[in-house]
């Protein structure tokens, strides 16, 4: 048995960023009460932090689920992260503390072994903290809340990108990390221009494998095929 509240929070967050927990999934409060040896106001308190924080849904006499994916969502997704992305790049470089950039450094390193040894998982979680250190170093309590719930979805979209099929999503990869690199140079530097710069060209490393998971190619090929058999059908 698994126990405490601080377990229980750090596993859902995990479970849900890692995709261990799918979208739109129930989560059993009865369940995790005795998973964790909690009774079920804790539980139920963890769930309402945690939909503040956009990783959950909880709805009148439905329970709790995982925040799901939709259209709607997708799509404000890709409208405002890099915009957002590019804010948060500057108020770090305008704000971030000496401590901040050693963790930062230290969350790379765990980051690049996960690369080298293909642990997708760590990648995942490693890749999340990097960016969330990143907003907090720009201590700005409007845009690091938008910030923590775009990354949720990013981590659940991007889970294709850390599990590289073919060389060049390995060299796609490869590149990320040497992004992370230029981003930690370039917060020491106080160069804004250089983050904004590197926040666009990461994203759009990120982008194409996003679609993927979002229309896989066997999926476009499909509709492809069986559009001129429907015109057919009609017209026959």
């Amino acid at each position: 048995m698994k126990g405490g509240k601080n377990s229980l929070y750090d596993d859902l967050k995990r479970q849900i960023l890692t995709m261990e927990l799918d979208p739109d999934q129930d989560l059993d409060e009865v369940s995790l009460s005795e998973q964790y040896g909690l009774s079920r106001t804790p539980v139920r308190e963890i769930f309402r932090r945690l939909e503040g924080e956009g990783y959950i849904d909880i709805r009148a006499n439905r329970g709790a689920r995982v925040s799901p994916m939709n259209h709607q969502t997708l799509r404000h997704f890709f409208l405002v992260a890099p915009m957002i992305y590019a804010a948060i790049g500057r108020l770090a470089v305008q704000n971030f503390k000496p401590k901040q950039l050693i963790d930062l450094k230290e969350t790379q390193d765990r980051f690049r072994s996960a690369s080298s040894s293909g642990d997708a998982l760590a990648m995942v979680l490693e890749n999340n903290r990097f960016h969330e250190i990143i907003g907090e170093m720009s201590f700005n309590a409007y845009l690091q809340p938008s910030l923590g719930r775009l990354l949720i979805d990013h981590a659940r979209i991007g889970h294709t990108f850390f599990r590289p099929k073919n060389d060049d999503m390995r060299e796609r990869l490869q590149l990320a990390v040497e992004h992370h690199d230029g981003f930690i140079e370039a917060i020491a530097q106080h160069d804004e221009d250089t983050v904004v710069d590197l926040v666009f060209e990461h994203w759009e490393l990120s982008r194409e494998n996003m679609e993927m998971f979002i229309a896989p190619q066997g999926m476009k090929a499909d509709a492809l095929v069986e559009v001129p058999v429907t015109l057919m059908e009609k017209s026959s």
